[in-house]
Protein backbone atom coordinates (compact mmCIF):
# COMPACT_ATOMS: atom_id res chain seq x y z
CA UNK A 1 0.00 0.00 0.00
CA UNK A 2 1.30 3.44 -0.94
CA UNK A 3 1.73 5.92 1.90
CA UNK A 4 1.90 8.84 -0.55
CA UNK A 5 -1.37 8.30 -2.42
CA UNK A 6 -3.21 11.60 -2.53
CA UNK A 7 -0.15 13.60 -1.49
CA UNK A 8 1.43 16.28 -3.67
CA UNK A 9 4.97 15.92 -5.05
CA UNK A 10 7.06 18.61 -6.75
CA UNK A 11 9.77 17.28 -9.08
CA UNK A 12 12.39 19.55 -10.63
CA UNK A 13 14.20 18.65 -13.83
CA UNK A 14 11.17 16.51 -14.64
CA UNK A 15 11.35 16.61 -18.44
CA UNK A 16 13.74 13.67 -18.84
CA UNK A 17 15.96 11.12 -17.14
CA UNK A 18 15.70 10.59 -13.40
CA UNK A 19 13.23 13.45 -13.01
CA UNK A 20 10.75 12.03 -15.52
CA UNK A 21 11.18 8.54 -14.05
CA UNK A 22 10.49 9.87 -10.55
CA UNK A 23 7.38 11.64 -11.83
CA UNK A 24 6.08 8.43 -13.39
CA UNK A 25 6.85 6.35 -10.31
CA UNK A 26 5.29 8.79 -7.84
CA UNK A 27 2.24 9.06 -10.10
CA UNK A 28 1.95 5.26 -10.02
CA UNK A 29 2.08 5.52 -6.22
CA UNK A 30 -0.97 7.80 -6.41
CA UNK A 31 0.70 11.16 -5.78
CA UNK A 32 -0.48 14.35 -7.46
CA UNK A 33 2.34 16.23 -9.17
CA UNK A 34 3.87 19.59 -9.94
CA UNK A 35 6.51 19.24 -12.64
CA UNK A 36 9.19 21.87 -13.26
CA UNK A 37 11.76 21.92 -16.04
CA UNK A 38 12.97 24.17 -18.83
CA UNK A 39 11.32 22.18 -21.66
CA UNK A 40 7.61 22.90 -21.35
CA UNK A 41 6.61 20.73 -24.32
CA UNK A 42 8.10 17.61 -22.73
CA UNK A 43 6.46 18.39 -19.41
CA UNK A 44 3.06 18.77 -21.03
CA UNK A 45 3.39 15.46 -22.90
CA UNK A 46 4.44 13.73 -19.68
CA UNK A 47 1.52 15.27 -17.81
CA UNK A 48 -1.02 14.07 -20.39
CA UNK A 49 0.46 10.56 -20.28
CA UNK A 50 0.24 10.31 -16.49
CA UNK A 51 -3.16 11.95 -16.13
CA UNK A 52 -4.58 9.36 -18.51
CA UNK A 53 -2.75 6.47 -16.84
CA UNK A 54 -3.38 7.34 -13.19
CA UNK A 55 -6.16 9.93 -12.97
CA UNK A 56 -4.06 12.25 -10.84
CA UNK A 57 -3.82 16.06 -10.81
CA UNK A 58 -0.73 17.51 -12.46
CA UNK A 59 0.51 21.06 -12.96
CA UNK A 60 3.51 21.99 -15.06
CA UNK A 61 5.69 25.08 -15.17
CA UNK A 62 8.63 26.03 -17.37
CA UNK A 63 11.19 26.77 -14.66
CA UNK A 64 14.94 27.06 -14.98
CA UNK A 65 16.13 26.52 -11.40
CA UNK A 66 19.09 28.82 -12.07
CA UNK A 67 16.61 31.72 -12.27
CA UNK A 68 15.82 32.63 -8.67
CA UNK A 69 12.96 34.96 -9.59
CA UNK A 70 11.35 32.26 -11.76
CA UNK A 71 11.63 29.72 -8.94
CA UNK A 72 10.07 32.15 -6.48
CA UNK A 73 7.21 32.93 -8.89
CA UNK A 74 6.48 29.26 -9.52
CA UNK A 75 6.50 28.43 -5.79
CA UNK A 76 4.24 31.40 -5.07
CA UNK A 77 1.85 30.27 -7.80
CA UNK A 78 1.61 26.82 -6.21
CA UNK A 79 0.93 28.34 -2.80
CA UNK A 80 -1.68 30.71 -4.27
CA UNK A 81 -3.49 27.72 -5.76
CA UNK A 82 -3.64 26.13 -2.31
CA UNK A 83 -0.90 23.58 -2.98
CA UNK A 84 1.88 22.94 -0.49
CA UNK A 85 4.13 20.11 -1.69
CA UNK A 86 4.27 17.14 0.66
CA UNK A 87 7.33 15.91 -1.25
CA UNK A 88 10.05 17.86 -3.05
CA UNK A 89 12.37 15.91 -5.34
CA UNK A 90 15.29 18.28 -5.99
CA UNK A 91 16.48 16.53 -9.12
CA UNK A 92 17.53 19.27 -11.56
CA UNK A 93 21.25 18.95 -12.14
CA UNK A 94 23.92 18.29 -14.73
CA UNK A 95 27.56 17.66 -15.47
CA UNK A 96 29.27 19.77 -18.12
CA UNK A 97 32.64 18.82 -19.52
CA UNK A 98 35.33 16.48 -18.26
CA UNK A 99 38.73 18.13 -17.96
CA UNK A 100 41.60 18.75 -15.60
CA UNK A 101 40.87 21.73 -13.39
CA UNK A 102 43.58 23.87 -14.94
CA UNK A 103 42.21 23.08 -18.41
CA UNK A 104 38.50 23.39 -17.59
CA UNK A 105 35.96 25.67 -19.21
CA UNK A 106 34.66 28.28 -16.74
CA UNK A 107 31.36 28.38 -18.64
CA UNK A 108 30.91 24.68 -17.78
CA UNK A 109 31.77 25.46 -14.16
CA UNK A 110 29.10 28.16 -14.03
CA UNK A 111 26.44 25.82 -15.46
CA UNK A 112 27.19 23.14 -12.88
CA UNK A 113 27.43 25.45 -9.87
CA UNK A 114 24.40 27.50 -10.90
CA UNK A 115 22.24 24.40 -11.47
CA UNK A 116 23.49 21.82 -8.98
CA UNK A 117 24.14 24.12 -6.03
CA UNK A 118 22.42 27.46 -6.44
CA UNK A 119 19.40 25.96 -8.19
CA UNK A 120 18.89 23.45 -5.39
CA UNK A 121 19.22 26.27 -2.87
CA UNK A 122 16.71 28.49 -4.66
CA UNK A 123 14.10 25.72 -4.81
CA UNK A 124 14.70 24.68 -1.21
CA UNK A 125 14.48 28.27 0.02
CA UNK A 126 11.19 28.80 -1.82
CA UNK A 127 9.51 25.54 -0.80
CA UNK A 128 10.75 24.62 2.67
CA UNK A 129 9.03 27.55 4.44
CA UNK A 130 5.71 26.36 2.96
CA UNK A 131 6.35 22.89 4.38
CA UNK A 132 7.35 24.21 7.79
CA UNK A 133 4.19 26.31 8.03
CA UNK A 134 2.08 23.34 6.93
CA UNK A 135 3.73 21.07 9.50
CA UNK A 136 4.67 18.39 7.00
CA UNK A 137 7.04 17.64 4.15
CA UNK A 138 9.81 15.46 2.77
CA UNK A 139 12.75 16.77 0.71
CA UNK A 140 14.68 14.33 -1.45
CA UNK A 141 17.86 15.75 -2.94
CA UNK A 142 19.30 13.78 -5.84
CA UNK A 143 23.02 13.70 -5.16
CA UNK A 144 25.66 11.41 -6.62
CA UNK A 145 28.38 9.00 -5.68
CA UNK A 146 30.52 11.87 -7.03
CA UNK A 147 29.60 13.68 -3.82
CA UNK A 148 31.35 10.96 -1.82
CA UNK A 149 34.42 10.17 -3.93
CA UNK A 150 36.47 12.36 -6.26
CA UNK A 151 37.56 11.07 -9.64
CA UNK A 152 40.04 12.44 -12.20
CA UNK A 153 38.74 15.41 -14.20
CA UNK A 154 35.52 15.46 -12.16
CA UNK A 155 36.73 18.38 -9.99
CA UNK A 156 33.94 20.99 -10.23
CA UNK A 157 31.14 18.44 -10.72
CA UNK A 158 32.51 16.59 -7.68
CA UNK A 159 32.57 19.83 -5.73
CA UNK A 160 28.96 20.58 -6.65
CA UNK A 161 27.79 17.16 -5.50
CA UNK A 162 29.84 17.33 -2.31
CA UNK A 163 27.93 20.58 -1.76
CA UNK A 164 24.62 18.76 -2.25
CA UNK A 165 25.67 16.25 0.40
CA UNK A 166 26.58 19.06 2.82
CA UNK A 167 23.38 20.96 2.08
CA UNK A 168 21.26 17.85 2.65
CA UNK A 169 22.87 17.34 6.04
CA UNK A 170 22.57 21.05 6.83
CA UNK A 171 18.89 21.16 5.88
CA UNK A 172 18.18 18.16 8.03
CA UNK A 173 19.87 19.65 11.09
CA UNK A 174 18.18 23.02 10.58
CA UNK A 175 14.78 21.32 10.34
CA UNK A 176 15.20 19.39 13.59
CA UNK A 177 12.07 19.93 15.67
CA UNK A 178 9.82 20.20 12.62
CA UNK A 179 8.00 17.40 10.83
CA UNK A 180 9.98 18.03 7.63
CA UNK A 181 12.32 15.19 6.66
CA UNK A 182 15.39 15.37 4.41
CA UNK A 183 16.85 12.51 2.39
CA UNK A 184 19.59 12.23 -0.21
CA UNK A 185 19.57 9.60 -2.98
CA UNK A 186 23.03 9.34 -4.51
CA UNK A 187 23.36 7.23 -7.68
CA UNK A 188 26.40 5.83 -9.41
CA UNK A 189 26.35 5.41 -13.18
CA UNK A 190 22.89 6.00 -14.69
CA UNK A 191 22.29 5.89 -18.44
CA UNK A 192 20.25 8.96 -19.38
CA UNK A 193 20.73 12.29 -21.14
CA UNK A 194 23.21 13.16 -18.36
CA UNK A 195 26.27 11.85 -20.20
CA UNK A 196 25.18 13.41 -23.49
CA UNK A 197 25.06 16.79 -21.76
CA UNK A 198 28.45 16.23 -20.10
CA UNK A 199 30.07 15.32 -23.43
CA UNK A 200 28.27 18.10 -25.32
CA UNK A 201 26.41 15.63 -27.55
CA UNK A 202 29.36 13.36 -28.41
CA UNK A 203 27.49 10.04 -28.46
CA UNK A 204 30.62 8.01 -29.21
CA UNK A 205 32.03 9.09 -25.83
CA UNK A 206 28.71 8.25 -24.18
CA UNK A 207 28.75 4.74 -25.65
CA UNK A 208 32.34 4.26 -24.51
CA UNK A 209 31.46 5.33 -20.97
CA UNK A 210 28.94 2.50 -20.61
CA UNK A 211 30.80 -0.09 -22.65
CA UNK A 212 30.84 -3.56 -21.11
CA UNK A 213 28.56 -3.12 -18.12
CA UNK A 214 24.92 -2.46 -17.34
CA UNK A 215 24.41 0.94 -15.67
CA UNK A 216 21.39 1.92 -13.64
CA UNK A 217 18.33 3.19 -15.47
CA UNK A 218 16.40 6.27 -14.36
CA UNK A 219 13.62 3.87 -13.32
CA UNK A 220 16.02 2.13 -10.93
CA UNK A 221 16.72 5.43 -9.18
CA UNK A 222 13.01 6.31 -9.12
CA UNK A 223 12.34 2.99 -7.41
CA UNK A 224 14.68 4.01 -4.60
CA UNK A 225 13.09 7.47 -4.35
CA UNK A 226 9.68 5.83 -4.04
CA UNK A 227 10.96 3.59 -1.24
CA UNK A 228 12.42 6.59 0.60
CA UNK A 229 9.28 8.76 0.44
CA UNK A 230 7.04 5.83 1.37
CA UNK A 231 8.80 5.32 4.69
CA UNK A 232 6.58 5.90 7.77
CA UNK A 233 6.53 9.51 8.91
CA UNK A 234 8.58 8.76 12.03
CA UNK A 235 11.33 7.25 9.84
CA UNK A 236 13.94 9.26 7.94
CA UNK A 237 16.18 7.51 5.42
CA UNK A 238 18.92 10.11 5.47
CA UNK A 239 21.12 8.86 2.66
CA UNK A 240 21.11 6.09 0.06
CA UNK A 241 24.00 5.30 -2.28
CA UNK A 242 22.72 3.21 -5.19
CA UNK A 243 25.01 1.74 -7.84
CA UNK A 244 24.81 -0.86 -10.59
CA UNK A 245 26.08 -4.24 -9.45
CA UNK A 246 29.03 -3.90 -11.83
CA UNK A 247 30.14 -0.72 -10.02
CA UNK A 248 31.56 -0.69 -6.50
CA UNK A 249 33.01 2.84 -6.35
CA UNK A 250 33.74 5.68 -8.73
CA UNK A 251 37.04 3.92 -9.44
CA UNK A 252 35.88 0.29 -9.62
CA UNK A 253 33.70 -0.94 -12.50
CA UNK A 254 33.74 -4.46 -13.89
CA UNK A 255 33.46 -4.33 -17.67
CA UNK A 256 32.56 -7.47 -19.61
CA UNK A 257 32.45 -7.44 -23.36
CA UNK A 258 29.57 -9.96 -23.36
CA UNK A 259 25.87 -9.12 -23.92
CA UNK A 260 24.36 -6.60 -21.48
Amino acid sequence: MSRIAGKFALVTGASSGIGAACARRLAADGAHLALWARRADRLEALAVEMEQAHGIRISTAAVDVRDRAAVERAAAALAASGVVPDILVNNAGLAAGLAKLHEGDPDDWDRMIDTNVKGLLYVARAVIPLMVRAGRGHIVNIGSIAGHQVYPMGNVYNASKFAVKALSEGMSVDLLGTAVRVSSVDPGHVRSEFASVRYHGDEARVDALYQGFRPLSPDDVAEVVSYVVNAPEHVTIAEVIVMPTAQRSVHHIHRDEGPQ
